[in-house]
């Protein structure tokens, strides 16, 4: 089995002006706004997207029939780590979550009338969406056939009633994917189905926005209120109660644009680290000529390469249309804390310079922590890791 990494000269040439492009556009925007953009400010949005229109570089992950540069998951994993080395940069391009992965989503899943209401305008950045599934305790987390969100048929449609919170992008988005229950009682596996929820409908209303660790993504995470939310039959997503079908989807390759983007960030640490090693002079010396030193730097170049390994293997699978989960699982687990490692050991490095503002580390850790949760707990895939390992096992006839 041939496992091809070669990179296409387009996917190079994209990367290259996507790597100028976040360093002399979107790096002083961040700076000027620290990267906290939970706020959602439009105008910063919009400026940032017609740059990277003009620069060639908008929705690479987009089929170029909506606009976009149509680039496979091995080319997103290229173009997206460029994008990743400043917090603001995916957003710039328009594959920040959730858009990207509902984009993805859309794409898949939706009916042609579907695709011009809402895929079209979101790959063309004129809106915002979010994914509603995620629920306060009892309800879907880690645990998705947890979901307690119901939906009830009624004449020529739905009713939605149920409570989702940590919706990132939810505030100012023009609608909502949400899941909800159509059939089965909370802890079954089946029953689920998504809806296509406009902001205008005053059945589903905003509660609050939560204050999180982390800053950087667009209009942060909020708390919504699904109350006899009322929608009609051409507002389901796919099938009804195929939801948790289609939620896979979503959520393999999200997993890995997720290390896409964050992989970028922990180039950028290191690069900050690699400098302040260079240049920093104590005990004698250049901090790079002291052991434990180059060992921090030596660990988080292994743990860089290793996750950018990791992340195109299981890219490659998805690409050639070979079911990805396990590959998705480990490179989503391995990536996440792989960065968190990079970025921990540059402040470390970088010494009170790193837990200052003087330097982007500071707003970097504080980003990468919740990235151990996002998409599944690392615990969770550990589970399913394991899981598919001995099943794979008793079917080679290896475990008894």
């Amino acid at each position: 089995m041939a496992i091809e990494f070669d990179i296409d000269r387009d996917v190079s040439d994209i990367a290259r002006r996507t790597a100028d492009f976040v360093r002399d556009t979107v790096l002083p925007a961040e700076e000027d706004c620290h990267g906290d953009v939970h706020a959602g400010p439009e105008p910063l949005r919009r400026g940032l997207q017609k740059a990277a229109r003009a620069a060639g570089v908008f929705a690479p992950h987009v089929p170029q029939r909506w606009g976009g540069l149509g680039l496979d998951l091995r080319g997103q994993a290229v173009v997206f780590e460029a994008a990743g080395y400043s917090l603001l940069g995916p957003l710039a391009l328009n594959c920040a979550a959730p858009d990207e992965g509902n984009m993805h989503l859309l794409e898949a899943v939706a009916t042609e009338k579907q695709k011009a209401h809402f895929l079209a305008p979101l790959a063309a950045g004129e809106t915002r969406s979010c994914f509603a599934m995620t629920e306060p305790s009892p309800g879907a987390g880690s645990d998705p056939r947890a979901l307690a969100t119901t939906a009830v048929r009624i004449p020529g449609g739905w009713r939605i009633n149920g409570r989702k919170w940590f919706i990132s992008g939810a505030d100012g988005a023009a609608f909502a994917i949400c899941m909800a229950r159509t059939s089965g009682e909370p802890g079954d596996p089946g029953g689920a189905t998504m809806f296509l929820v406009g902001a205008d409908n005053p059945g589903m209303k905003m509660v609050r926005n939560i204050g999180t660790l982390d800053r950087g993504l667009f209009a942060g995470h909020s708390e919504l209120a699904f109350d006899d939310c009322v929608v009609t039959d051409d507002a389901v997503l796919g099938e009804a109660d195929k939801g948790f079908e289609y939620a896979q989807v979503r959520l393999g390759p999200a997993r890995l644009t997720h290390c896409m983007r964050w992989l970028g960030v922990a180039r950028r640490a290191q690069d900050i680290a690699l400098d302040r090693a260079a240049t920093r002079t104590a005990f004698g010396g250049p901090l790079a000529e002291l052991g434990m030193v180059q060992q921090q730097l030596a660990d988080s170049e292994i743990d860089i390469e290793t996750s950018r390994a990791v992340l195109w293997r299981a890219c490659w699978e998805l690409d050639q249309g070979r079911p990805g989960a396990q590959h998705t699982s480990i490179a989503k687990t391995f990536v996440s804390e792989a960065v968190g490692r990079v970025v921990d050991r540059a402040v470390q490095i970088c010494g009170a310079l790193g837990i200052s503002e003087d330097t982007p580390l500071a707003a970097l850790y504080r980003e990468v922590r919740p990235f151990r949760v996002y998409d599944g707990p690392s615990e969770t895939h550990r589970w399913a890791i394991a899981k598919r390992a001995v099943r794979a096992a008793r079917e080679r006839g290896g475990v008894r």
